[in-house]
């Protein structure tokens, strides 16, 4: 599992660079707009990816099969063993449709979960606004310490603590709770024992590029939250989190931009299906 992680976390640092240079419009576009062009975009390159990836001659054959048993069911409505035999093939050809699905599915699901991860950071929350409630930051310690360091928080020029640091025993963790103050990106600094850890903080209105986890060796948390380098199994901190709010929208907000973003893939590459004669 090790190796695992330190691939992913190898991968997320390309990832980074990448998304934070092909999606650097979503701060500037309205976000039914942004999310629209980025499904589009991605519907047709993962279509592209299906068409080279999969067998289309085997498609077509099945799909062929599929209609003529079809016309059979409605020539020989009649004649039982012919409709039911004809039915069964129906079946099998949606069957063999699937099995031919396999490969292509395989190939796109590594690209497109590091896709969808770079799109979380902009869609699933909002930065936190002046005014707002006070958010809660939660340092998890690890759970291997058998007695507990002085965790301090570096005071912020745009960033009030209105209280904390309380600490949660059972959960081994320390809570504060903040108010921005300025817009713009912040650094946290803690101090835990003689140890330095940070954790990136956003302020703002519109859309920025946040992490609300900077996550432990936890390979989930890693995928999720790619923006910050994970701690390691023996780092005194295992996660520091930030409660962000939600983002209110049908289409681009919290958990619904990723429906959306599904739907609107999959409607652009039916559109481009017949232009770049793809069997799907």
């Amino acid at each position: 599992m090790s190796l695992l992680i330190q691939l992913i976390t190898g991968t997320n640092i390309v990832t980074n660079a990448l998304g934070g240079f092909f999606l650097q419009p979503v701060a500037v576009l309205p976000g039914w707009l942004s999310i629209t062009a980025i499904s589009a975009v991605l519907g047709v390159f993962l279509l592209i990816i299906f068409k080279y990836t999969s067998n289309q001659k085997a498609i077509a054959c099945t799909r062929d099969d599929i209609k003529a048993n079809l016309l059979a069911v409605k020539l020989f409505k009649d004649n039982i063993v012919v409709t039911f035999r004809s039915q069964v093939k129906v079946f099998a050809g949606a069957f063999r449709l699937l099995f031919h699905s396999i490969v292509p599915m395989l190939v796109m699901i590594v690209p497109v979960s590091l896709i969808l991860a770079q799109m979380g950071l902009w869609y699933q929350t909002r930065p936190l606004q002046p005014g707002d409630a006070p958010a809660v930051i939660k340092l998890t310690l690890n759970d291997a310490l058998q007695t507990w360091p002085q965790v301090t928080l570096e005071p912020l020029p745009n960033v009030k603590v209105v209280t904390g640091p309380v600490r949660i025993v059972s959960k081994k963790e320390i809570v504060w709770k903040i108010e921005p103050v300025e817009d713009g990106y912040a650094t946290l600094v803690f101090h835990v024992g003689d140890q330095i850890f940070t954790k990136q903080l956003a302020v703002g209105n519109g859309f920025m590029r946040l992490n609300p986890k900077r996550p432990g060796p936890q390979f989930s948390d890693i995928l999720l939250f790619p923006l910050e380098k994970p701690f390691g199994p023996n780092a005194e901190v295992q996660s520091i989190s930030i409660d962000y709010p939600e983002r209110p929208s049908r289409i681009y907000g919290t958990d619904w931009w990723i429906l959306y973003f599904f739907i609107a893939s999959m409607v652009f590459a039916l559109l481009f299906k017949p232009l770049l004669k793809v069997r799907i």
